[in-house]
């Protein structure tokens, strides 16, 4: 089959109906509009979402207050509460986590939220802290670094 051998199946192609040229035509007069109104007039008729002059749907409801944030960090959060049953001194990092059970999914990178008490020193390894868990941390006697 060759690009020029393309073509319309037969019948499905119709010519455009010529309104108002006359009755022989099948459209003449008042082109199958009726008599008066709106929608007999010349032109589009009315816009999408045009209720009459009632106040439309897209004006009455609520308008978005808040737009999202684009490219937002997803992190894998878990508080200094979370943290206070491991052994003193130990690395804690968010597969350290995983293996011990304290986190079940992996979301992202790590974040250390500061709910809670911690009272063991521990080397946290993680990619973002909060101030107050920075300083309940350090308290202890730890370290934060951001991996």
């Amino acid at each position: 089959m060759r690009l020029e051998d393309a073509k319309p199946k037969a019948g499905s192609k119709r010519r455009k109906k010529r309104k108002g040229r006359g009755i022989a035509a099948g459209q003449g007069a008042s082109c199958g509009f009726g008599m008066r109104g709106q929608k007999s007039r010349s032109g589009s008729g009315t816009r999408p979402g045009f209720e009459g002059g009632q106040m439309p749907l897209y004006r009455r409801i609520p308008k978005l207050k808040h737009f999202p944030i684009v490219n937002q960090k997803d992190y894998t959060v878990i508080n200094v509460r979370g943290l206070a049953d491991l052994a003193a001194n130990s690395d804690v990092t968010l597969t350290s986590l995983m293996e011990a059970g304290i986190i079940t999914t992996d979301d992202g990178p790590l974040k250390i939220l500061g709910d809670g008490e911690l009272s063991t020193a521990l080397n946290v390894k993680a990619a973002a802290f909060t101030r107050s868990a920075r300083e309940k941390i350090e308290a202890a006697g730890g370290s934060c670094e951001i991996v």
